[in-house]
């Protein structure tokens, strides 16, 4: 089963979720500041780190660059009171792959959580035309040569790759890389994607794998 690092300060929430994860059968490990989680997650491998963003000392946006700068690509879910969309577009920034707003239901995390780690079980490498694609590693290559992909443009890019052949909606790209509650224009999903083709088609003004369906989204093919 799961192991999973919880980060959490406050006892009654740490509490709550060490008890329902526990029963869901994962095995869980708490601790209570980003100095003492990075440290955990240098010693060891977990499956899943769930980050507290208010932590004293380091917060959890400290942590989560901290870790994704020195390369380690465990799934990472934030939790935060904050509902400020800034913020939680800056943790999907910095490498995160889920964002949850306190307060929240125990049985939506546990559905968030378990669609995390279905991740785990997918096929982690890709590859179309001369695109490489490693999910775990979080690496593109182009050509044998590293491609640099934002971290929401890589999210944007593993979105698709999960979904291929299937006609996604912008609502449904949102909720996807973004998250749901995530109030921003469509006109944004489609800045983003149209960067993203910069990146990985051979002619981003005639797409052959990100392919836009007028008036419903996005499909991709390869």
């Amino acid at each position: 089963m799961a192991e999973i690092l919880l980060v959490e300060d406050e006892d009654d929430i740490a509490m709550l979720l060490e008890d329902d994860l526990s029963l869901e059968g994962y095995q869980v490990e708490r601790v209570i500041d980003g100095e003492t989680a990075l440290q955990r997650v240098l010693e060891r491998t977990f499956d899943l780190i769930i980050l507290d963003v208010m932590l004293p000392g380091k917060d959890g946006f400290e942590v989560c660059r901290e870790l994704r700068h020195r390369g380690i690509r465990t799934l990472l879910m934030l939790l935060t009171a904050r509902d400020q969309e800034a913020e939680k577009v800056l943790g999907l920034e910095l490498g995160a792959d889920d964002y949850v707003t306190k307060p929240f239901s125990p049985r939506e995390l546990r559905a968030r959580v378990k669609a995390l780690l279905r991740r785990a079980g997918e096929p982690r490498q890709f590859q179309f035309g001369d695109i490489e694609v490693d999910l775990e590693r979080f690496d593109v290559l182009r050509a044998g040569k590293p491609l640099s992909l934002t971290p929401l443009e890589f999210k944007l890019l593993a979105v698709f790759i999960r979904h291929r052949g299937k006609v996604l909606s912008r609502d449904r790209i949102l909720d996807l890389a973004w998250g749901p509650d995530t109030f921003i224009t469509d006109r944004v999903v489609d800045t983003h994607i149209a960067n993203l083709r910069k990146k990985i088609e051979p002619d981003p003004g005639t797409p052959r794998y990100l392919i836009g369906v007028r008036g419903v989204g996005y499909r991709f093919q390869a």
